[in-house]
């Protein structure tokens, strides 16, 4: 439809015109536009030629340009290496300048002018030599001699010097750019640009650190050379008639130019550095402008890049690159190339070329004119002769003919052989359509097979989630009730994988809960799924199936989906399976503290089922079910032993306490008795007493006193654990507190000769403690720090806060008999000494530490003990301090 409307849009321009007529348009329209688009053709290929020449003039520039700097650099470093090698062998040494000049001298005769062969060293010392010509070298030197001031001399051929009146005073190259850039790289290194001392000028340096053999620095070799040499090599590389080519660095300062434009202007005598916007060569100007406004930061430029831009309402080329090879000589090359000096000749080219087109237009028009005459008449009888030919699948033997053009009696041939094999091509496409149909049918099939496939598996996949789900909020599984949870597990089981039966089994164990040899399998809970039923109390014993029992253990999953061929169930099979008609079963192990304690079986009737994965990995999780039911609840026996447990033990604790109080008053009463009477016995108020009754009174005095002490010692002990004690907190004065319990145990020392003292800073702060009950820690401490010292020791006491005066910490020091590391842990143990000869002539109850203990915790602090036997020991408390001052 739309190709008949395309025709009469078109084709009726044509209507009643003459065919030679439309012909002869035709061809001049084709000619034209063949003419024009050679035209065209030519220019954009003149153009595409000057592009592509000015991209290779760029490139072999700016190559010619790298080569003969990466040269120029290469000097200098040869140079200093060779010095470097020199040095080593020891021929030149740093330390003795006055050897270095005529080596110098003699390398500059080598060497090209302008350049600076520079020797310094840590001493202030400084030697330069420069070739002025062949004949004449300036020597600048500076040392102790000249007051390290620095001389300029004139050297003739002869070696004659004549002092020239230029002196820099206090002159110091150790903070020169060349000496510094080698001190901070610590190898081969070149300076930035900097400006030169002497004369109006800008230089680079290459500089090499000279070091001793133990790495340390005695001085630079350097080469200094002119920027207006790198100029020079850029002026004598021609680009065109007027391209330039310039070196920037990286902050757009200019380098060198290959015009006579120096890169620097004098300002009251010294030179200050151009940057190449400010350039005063108009060329250079736009082009660093240009690169500007291209790059906003020229660090931004890491390879070969190449531009080009409009100056002065011409197009210019223009190409940047990175200076490769020098690492620490981080500058550009810029070579900009006016499209005008490429263009002159391929412009008088392009104007030959139209007037040729022109010309070639003509002739083809009357070419054109006379080929259309010659060839419509036979055009017109071949237009006739194919419109038989036009319906081939109604006329099976159209012919076509041409005659008068050889060309067209071949068309015609060609023609013929084309509609026969159209036919052929239209039979063989009929009937690979059909066969087509018919494969698209099969496959569509297929797919609507695997789709219902895929339904059913997310519809099994969709009941097994839900049933996981549900099982994951039930109660029953969560408070461990495992008969309510074992007949909910099987049913939604039962119910998810729509099979028959599904049954909980657990190995049998022993009267403490201990898994036997796994001997016997009983049912806790089998579901039926056709008539809702939940049975147990079915036993399966290991002597009638070995083997199957012996799976059981070996496998987390055993899947058999015909039982009648799987010998792992074969025992089963007269017995249990063919009888209920048991055709596919999978089992699934339970796991409960790491070790197998029943199994889930699920068994299907009937039909032969294969157990997919999705149903493999349900199986599993209903395994997981039934061990976290069985976990529960015997996390919940116990914790209700547990219970029990605490409720004993608080029963014993209080009868513990009562009988302690109890006893101890009881026992304390009498015991004070005897104390009153042996004390009238020994001053003899009865009657005299001898010496050896008077012996076994003070025993019993002391026995009597300790016996006392121990019980005042359990009560006050018990006490505390029954949280009777409520501290009476007040501020106290740290030194105040010290200082009394020394005087408490100061009689006792002086009997040993033992010197006390107390090492406290300054001005603390008072501390809200229970003054009488802290007392007793410290007088505790110091006891048993003067009672295991040997006479003439030392015993003290020692404060010091922590860095944020939150805590502070009391020590009790002594140079006692000390202990061994390993009896630490015994000290605040009841009832407990430690044992050696030392200990055993000293009597103790054994309560002390332990009542230090408790005092120090009831005020939130802690006790810590460190000792060396034979050297002493170190009893620290730490007790809050901050709290106490808010």
């Amino acid at each position: 439809m739309n190709k008949n409307i395309v025709q009469s849009g078109v084709f009726t321009l044509f209507r009643g015109i003459p065919l030679r007529r439309i012909l002869v348009a035709l061809f001049l329209l084709q000619i034209f536009l063949a003419v024009g688009l050679t035209a065209y053709l030519s220019i954009c290929n003149g153009q595409k030629a000057v592009n592509e020449v000015a991209s290779e003039l760029r490139y072999e520039v700016a190559n010619r340009v790298e080569q003969n700097l990466q040269t120029y650099f290469s000097t200098p470093r040869q140079v200093l290496r060779g010095n470097q090698n020199i040095i080593d062998i020891g021929l030149l040494k740093i330390e003795n300048l006055a050897t270095w000049e005529p080596y110098l001298i003699k390398q500059l005769e080598i060497f090209p002018d302008a350049v600076t062969l520079t020797a310094s060293n840590e001493q202030q010392e400084h030697l330069a030599v420069e070739k002025l010509n062949d004949r004449q070298f300036l020597l600048r030197y500076a040392d102790k001699s000249t007051g390290y001031d620095l001389h300029t001399y004139k050297i003739d051929s002869l070696g004659q010097r004549t002092q020239l009146p230029e002196v820099i005073k206090n002159y110091d190259a150790r903070s020169r750019p060349d000496y510094q850039a080698a001190v901070t790289a610590k190898k081969f290194s070149f300076s930035q640009i900097f400006t030169s001392i002497t004369e109006p000028s800008l230089l680079i340096s290459a500089s090499q650190p000279i070091y001793d053999s133990q790495g340390q620095l005695l001085g630079v070799n350097s080469t200094l050379t002119h920027l207006s040499q790198i100029g020079d090599l850029l002026q004598n590389i021609k680009i065109g008639k007027s391209g330039q080519v310039f070196i920037i660095e990286r902050s757009g300062l200019l380098v060198a130019s290959s015009t006579t434009e120096e890169p620097f202007r004098l300002q009251n005598g010294k030179p200050i550095r151009l940057a190449a916007s400010q350039s005063r060569n108009s060329f250079t100007q736009a082009s660093a402008k240009y690169l500007e406004t291209k790059f906003s930061n020229f660090d931004q430029i890491k390879s070969l890049q190449q531009l080009d831009f409009s100056f002065g309402g011409k197009r210019q080329f223009l190409e940047i690159r990175p200076l490769q090879g020098e690492s620490n000589v981080n500058w550009l090359i810029v070579v900009a190339v006016p499209e005008a000096d490429l263009m002159g000749q391929i412009n008088r080219n392009t104007q030959t070329t139209i007037f040729l087109c022109l010309g070639a237009l003509v002739l083809a028009i009357l070419l054109g004119i006379i080929s259309a005459r010659w060839i419509t008449q036979p055009i017109l009888y071949f237009s006739t002769a194919t419109k038989d030919l036009a319906d081939f699948t109604k006329v099976e033997d159209s012919v076509v003919i041409g005659q008068g053009i050889k060309e067209l009696e071949v068309l015609g041939e060609s023609l013929n052989q084309m509609m026969q094999q159209l036919r052929k091509n239209f039979t063989a496409k009929i009937t690979k359509n059909e066969e087509l149909e018919l494969q698209i049918k099969q496959q569509t099939q297929e797919l609507q097979q695997e789709i219902q496939k895929r339904i059913n598996s997310e519809r099994k996949l969709g009941q097994h989630h839900q049933a996981l789900a549900e099982l994951a909020n039930h109660r029953s599984i969560s408070e461990g009730n495992i008969e309510t949870a074992f007949k909910v597990i099987t049913e939604k089981a039962a119910n998810a994988l729509e099979i028959e039966r599904v049954s909980v089994w657990l190995f049998n164990s022993d009267d403490y809960g201990e898994l036997r040899q796994r001997s016997k399998l009983q049912c806790i809970n089998l579901y039926e799924h056709s008539n809702q039923k939940h049975s147990a109390g079915l036993e399966r014993d290991r002597t009638d199936y070995p083997i199957y029992f012996k799976s059981l253990t070996s496998a987390r999953i055993i899947s058999v989906p015909d039982t009648r061929t799987d010998l792992r169930i074969q025992e089963l099979w007269d017995e249990l399976l063919e009888a209920k008609n048991i055709v596919s079963l999978i089992n699934t192990s339970i796991w409960v503290g790491g070790e197998i304690v029943g199994t889930v079986l699920y068994e299907q009737i009937d039909i032969p089922r294969t157990w997919e994965l999705s149903e493999q990995n349900f199986v599993s999780s209903i395994a997981e079910f039934v061990a976290l039911t069985l976990e529960v609840c015997d996390r919940k026996s116990a914790e209700s032993a547990l219970r029990e447990a605490q409720e004993a033990a608080k029963v014993a604790n209080r009868a513990k306490k009562t009988f302690l109080g109890n006893i101890s008053h009881e026992l304390r009463t009498p015991l004070n008795f005897i104390l009153e009477i042996v004390k009238a016995l020994q001053n003899e108020v009865h009657g005299t007493v001898t010496e050896e009754q008077q012996r076994f009174l003070n025993i019993l005095e002391s026995s009597g006193k300790n016996l006392l002490e121990l019980i005042n010692q359990i009560l006050e002990l018990t006490d505390i654990e029954s949280s009777k004690i409520e501290l009476q907190l007040a501020a106290t004065s740290i030194q105040g507190l010290c200082d009394s319990s020394l005087s408490f145990v100061k009689n006792l020392a002086l009997q040993k000769n033992i010197q006390l003292s107390v090492k406290i800073p300054e001005e603390l702060e008072p501390i809200k403690v229970d003054e009488r009950r802290i007392r007793q820690v410290f007088i505790n401490l110091l006891n048993n720090a003067i009672k295991f010292t040997h006479d003439g020791g030392k015993v003290w006491i020692e404060v010091q806060p922590n860095s944020t005066n939150e805590y502070i910490f009391f020590s009790v020091v002594d140079t006692g008999i000390g202990m061994l590391s390993d009896d630490l842990f015994q000290l605040f143990q009841p009832f407990m000494q430690v044992e050696n000869p030392s200990t055993r002539r000293s009597a103790g109850t054994g309560l002390g530490l332990v009542m230090v203990q408790k005092i120090v915790e009831l005020h939130g602090g802690t006790v810590h003990a460190e000792s060396q036997l034979g050297k002493g020991s170190r009893f620290t408390v730490k007790l809050p301090w901050k709290s106490s001052n808010t």
